[in-house]
Parts: structure tokens; C-alpha cells; sequence
């Protein structure tokens, strides 16, 4: 059982500090420039930044680094490459997130107005997507990761807007 559960948290990990990162060190600059969409409408939104972006990214894959070094048996199980596997899961857990953004601009959504599960699983869904180049999981792992994600989310999400670190809490 022990194997299992680090087996998973080494698959997350990247994609949660990937997504956690790029909203604690985002930055001023937009990662879409002011630019608008066919429809008129930011393709983001204005929190997605170049500076979010690119330190999501690195968390991400720094932490893969991290878990590589500490529990190799662990890594071992996901991918013979796995720090290649965390950058993948990490470009993916943000690529997911923005794919969300452009969604809910699309839907006519304001910026920091709710889509339940959308915002709660993109960057998972975003980050299994970039990661199967290197590793698969199983229908149950997948659903395992979501039960988890949507309770962890909506937990780590009421906490930052306690502490005033997010304007909403979701």
C-alpha cells in the first residue's frame, strides 16, 4: 500500500506545484498580451501570466528532481525517465490550466468566477495528457487523482482566500 501511495504522490507532485506555483510567483505581464480572440473576449485571464507560467513550469519540474533523488523506487514505477516525466506533467498541469482560462472566456465566464470540476481538475487533466508520452495510469489511478484533487483544490483553495493570498475561494 505504501508503495502505491508514493507512486501517486510522485505522479501529482509536479502537477500541483506546477499549478500552486504559477499563482503564488505570477507575475505582472500577461501571458496573452492584452490580446483578444475572434469573439472580443481576453483569450485568458488576467492572472495567467508569463511569470506564472514560466515559474509553474520550474517548481514543478524542481520538485520532480527532489522526488527523484529521495524515493527512486517510487519514480522507477512511473517512468525510467522520470524528472523528463515531471517537466511533461508540469508543462502539462499548465497548458491545462490555460486551456481552462481560454474555456471559460469562450463561455462568456468573468475572470475568478467559478466552473466547478473545470477549475478543479484542468491542470490534472492537462498534466496526464502531456505526461502519457512517458506514462499511462490506469482508469483507477485516474480516479483516484481526481477524488483526491477535488478535495484537495477546494481545501488549498479556501485556505489561500483565508489568508487573503486568493480573492475567492475557489
Amino acid at each position: 500500500m505504501q508503495e502505491i501511495v508514493l507512486k501517486l504522490l510522485a505522479y501529482i507532485a509536479p502537477m500541483y506545484f506546477a499549478n500552486s506555483f504559477a499563482m503564488f510567483l505570477g507575475g505582472k505581464t500577461r501571458l496573452d498580451g492584452n490580446a483578444k480572440f475572434l469573439d472580443g473576449a481576453p483569450f485568458f485571464g488576467q492572472g495567467k501570466t508569463i511569470k506564472g507560467t514560466f515559474f509553474g513550469i520550474a517548481a514543478g519540474t524542481v520538485i520532480a528532481i527532489v522526488i527523484a533523488a529521495f524515493l527512486p523506487a517510487a519514480t522507477a514505477q512511473l517512468s525510467s525517465e522520470y524528472v523528463l516525466l515531471g517537466f511533461l506533467l508540469s508543462i502539462g498541469a499548465i497548458a491545462g490550466d490555460l486551456s481552462a482560462s481560454f474555456l471559460k472566456r469562450r463561455a462568456g465566464l468573468e475572470p475568478g468566477k467559478e466552473a466547478p470540476f473545470l477549475d478543479q481538475l484542468d491542470f490534472i487533466v492537462g498534466g496526464i495528457i502531456f505526461g502519457s508520452v512517458l506514462y499511462t495510469p490506469p482508469i483507477w489511478e485516474v480516479l483516484v487523482i481526481a477524488g483526491i484533487t477535488l478535495i484537495v483544490h477546494k481545501a488549498s483553495n479556501y485556505i489561500a482566500f483565508k489568508t487573503k493570498l486568493k480573492k475567492v475561494p475557489w
